[in-house]
């Protein structure tokens, strides 16, 4: 093997292993695979940045305004919220979300697609309580079905498009891959309706020693009994006898609450308070 082609895999492997070891941005590991490249000699330096100039750079970006453009319209968290309510099961979930993920990855990019609807695949797990990995995992399936529908929906699609023109001097028209496309996305979305059962339900994410340790505040209710010393205190008097180190958040009196109450309330038996304090260290 010659230097050229032993520098070349040894930069991909290497970039290989920055992306598994996930430390570094995507975006900073190939630039830096780039400067290796060109102080290696594999990439010419007066070539290295040409490929920004290119075509299909400049419709992957376009495809990716519009998506974001989309998003932030809002018309489909609009829409898709309005059908949440009945949206009660895992599977009518899983139909909703990863029909609208499919649909609309055909015509603007995939990935866009996706970032739109995760938002409200997390609402949606939260307010059902349903696991999220039983949405994530079918509607990232969903879109790469759905990106192979249209000349736009992928970006392998229309470097396909590119190759062809250069080669037979005609591209792909928008729908010359939909007649395949649109079958196998059929039969994946079938599929996924019925294949999230397979998935771990109970899958969560993993919090650092630091995290699990790191409590910012302790939140906790008491009541003030009929002979309780706090019985006329100030809630600033209170507080101090805390030394800052304790503050009164709420006050519950009755049928009436009051969030953050000023300091010169007095507090009176039967009186629920709400402190929040930090916890002590070790």
């Amino acid at each position: 093997m010659t230097f050229p082609t032993i520098a070349a895999f040894s930069v991909i492997i290497g970039m290989m292993g920055l992306f598994a070891w996930g430390r570094w941005r995507y975006d900073q590991v190939a630039l830096v695979a780039l400067l290796v490249s060109i102080a290696l000699g594999i990439v010419p330096a007066d070539k290295a940045f040409s490929g920004f100039s290119d075509d299909i750079v400049i419709i992957v970006a376009s495809a990716l305004l519009v998506s974001a453009a989309v998003a932030r319209s809002g018309v489909i968290e609009r829409v898709v919220r309005g059908l949440s309510a009945h949206l009660r099961t895992i599977q009518q979930q899983v139909v909703a979300l990863v029909g609208a993920v499919t649909l609309l990855s055909g015509f603007v990019k995939n990935i866009g697609a996706l970032a739109m609807l995760m938002p409200i695949a997390f609402q949606l797990s939260r307010r059902t309580g349903t696991s999220p990995s039983s949405l994530l995992m079918p509607m990232s399936f969903g879109a790469l079905l759905g990106g192979i529908v249209t000349l736009v929906g992928s970006s392998p699609n229309i470097i396909v498009s590119r190759v062809r023109e250069q080669l037979l001097g005609a591209p792909y028209g928008m729908f010359d891959f939909t007649p395949v496309g649109a079958g196998i996305a059929v039969v994946g979305f079938i599929f996924l309706v019925f294949g999230w059962r397979l998935l771990p339900a109970d899958r969560k994410g993993a919090a650092s020693m630091d995290a699990a340790f790191n409590l910012e505040g302790y939140i906790t209710e008491v009541a003030v009994p009929e002979e309780s010393p706090a019985v006329g205190v100030t809630v600033k008097a209170l507080e101090e006898l805390g030394e800052g180190e304790s503050e009164v958040i709420a006050l519950l009196r009755g049928n009436q609450r009051r969030y953050e109450p000023a300091g010169n309330v007095v507090i009176k038996e039967g009186d629920i308070l709400i402190l929040q304090g930090e916890p002590l260290g070790a």
